[in-house]
């Protein structure tokens, strides 16, 4: 699989626009995505499938090269935080300098891996960790809780209970020491799925566009298409569609095509597609998979990428709509 190391000083335009959207997020990206030619869309949608991490050098660099080209328009973009700094040390000279709009501690946690993080921490007292997976999302701290010996693991699962009150200049010194310890180790970036960012962008947009970026994809790299389809909407996502587009969909699919497609499937969305079918058929339906022989993994997998791809095509036909999407055209 195709993976590049990022260097400051060595990205093009493209590369930049891939780290800038990485960083927006998902929502951002994909009305992004909406004003752009499919061309751009396929080189951009290509870089973004590459990137594994961003150092936050690269970040910094990226930002400011956004920065600098916005502020050469006529609309006037300035952060904030930057120009009280400025005009503190024009007020009140170099010696006072360090007066700064206080950050939230531990922000910079958040880019950081489970396993980035744990290496961080691990070594503090169970009270300092615990203080710290405080200040995270309940998912990463999970996932660090996981990591550290059982022993520890345990102690700042009790001590998570008790924290009580922690003096917040207790809390900022904190967190400048573990920076330090973050940029002494070497674990000072970000971290980015580019895959898993570009298949969740993918879900999102509609059938023609996202068949013109795979297409491009499978030419450029077929293991990093297929990597991508991976992460993008799986057959046991059919469960999230109301039963009126469920309905739809299945009303576009070959019975046979179904029946191995059902093969894997979990028991949840057998039943869903019983109940979406008249009585006959899913009786019919029914007794076909009893009787139903082995069958390869291969071609249970084909079938069920056929119904995906039936799903996608009633999508770009305006005849379904996929979960999480047309929220703003709902009328209430």
């Amino acid at each position: 699989m195709a993976s590049k190391q990022l260097q400051t000083g060595e990205l093009n335009g493209y590369q930049k626009v891939a780290i800038f959207l990485l960083s927006a997020g998902e929502e951002f990206t994909t009305h992004f995505m909406k004003t752009l030619d499919k061309q751009t869309i396929r080189k951009i949608g290509q870089c973004m499938s590459e990137i594994s991490n961003i150092s936050t050098d690269v970040l910094d660099e990226v930002m400011d090269d956004f920065l600098q080209t916005y502020n050469q328009t006529d609309t006037l973009m300035i952060s904030g935080k930057e120009f009280f700094a400025n005009a503190v040390r024009e007020t009140l000279g170099e010696g006072d300098s360090d007066i700064e709009l206080q950050k939230k501690p531990f922000e910079n946690l958040v880019h950081l891996s489970p396993e980035q993080l744990t290496t961080a921490i691990r070594a503090e007292h169970p009270q300092t960790i615990a203080l710290v997976l405080s200040y995270v999302s309940d998912r990463k701290a999970g996932e660090v809780l996981q990591l550290l010996p059982e022993d520890i693991r345990i102690e700042v699962a009790y001590r998570l209970t008790d924290l009580g009150d922690v003096p917040m200049e207790f809390v900022r010194e904190l967190d400048q020491t573990i920076q330090k310890n973050l940029v002494a180790a070497g674990t000072d970036s970000r971290e980015f799925n580019g895959i898993e960012a570009l298949a969740s962008i993918l879900n999102q947009v509609d059938g023609t566009t996202e068949e013109n970026i795979m297409a491009h994809l499978e030419k450029q790299d077929s293991d990093l298409a297929q990597s991508v389809r991976q992460k993008m909407f799986v057959f046991e996502d059919l469960m999230e569609f109301d039963n009126k587009n469920f309905r739809e969909i299945l009303q576009n699919v070959d019975s046979q095509v179904l029946i191995k497609a059902l093969k894997t499937s979990s028991e949840e969305l057998k039943e869903k597609v019983f109940q979406n079918l008249s009585q006959r058929a899913s009786e019919m339906l029914k007794e076909d998979m009893e009787v139903m022989g082995p069958v390869r993994l291969r071609d249970v997998e084909q079938a069920q990428q056929e119904i995906l791809a039936a799903a996608k095509r009633l999508e770009t036909e305006g005849r379904v709509v996929f979960p999480g999407k047309g929220k703003e055209d709902v009328l209430v």
